[in-house]
C-alpha cells in the first residue's frame, strides 16, 4: 500500500507517494505550474526529448534489474525526431520502467522517483527551483 502525502514547495501543493520505501513525486502537479489546463502535454513533451530519454534509460539501468534495454534502444534512436512521441504509460509498457508510474482514481496522475521528478522540475518549472 502506498503512503500518500502533500508537500508544499513555495506555497504550491505537490502530491507524493511512498511505495515500498521509494519516494515518488507527482510530475503532473509539477507540470501544472507550466500548463494548468493540460499538464500531461508538458510531461509528454519533456519525455520526447533525447536527453530526457537518455537520463531515464540510465536511471533505469542503474535501479531496475528488469529494465528492457533492448526495447529502449530503438526509442533512444528515434527520440527528438518531429514524429516521435512518448507518454509515461507507453514508456513503462515498452521498457518495464519503475522510475515513473501512473495512477488512476484517488491520487491519480503521473509520479516519478524523486530524482526524475527533480529533473523535470529543473527543466520546466523555474518557480519550483529558484
Amino acid at each position: 500500500m502506498a503512503k500518500t502525502t502533500n508537500i508544499l514547495v513555495k506555497d504550491i501543493p505537490i502530491r507524493t507517494l511512498n511505495i515500498n520505501g521509494a519516494d515518488y513525486i507527482s510530475i503532473t502537479d509539477i507540470a501544472k505550474q507550466r500548463n494548468p489546463v493540460e499538464p500531461k502535454d508538458v510531461v509528454k513533451n519533456w519525455m520526447r526529448l533525447k536527453n530526457t530519454l537518455e537520463y531515464l534509460g540510465l536511471w533505469e539501468r542503474l535501479n531496475n534489474p528488469l529494465f528492457k534495454g533492448v526495447d529502449f534502444d530503438p526509442l533512444l534512436r528515434d527520440a527528438g525526431n518531429n514524429a516521435f512521441t512518448m507518454s509515461p504509460s507507453r514508456w513503462v509498457e515498452l521498457t518495464g520502467a519503475i522510475g515513473i508510474i501512473t495512477r488512476n482514481g484517488n491520487w491519480s496522475g503521473t509520479y516519478a522517483q524523486r530524482d526524475i521528478a527533480f529533473k523535470l522540475a529543473r527543466r520546466n518549472i523555474s518557480i519550483l527551483i529558484y
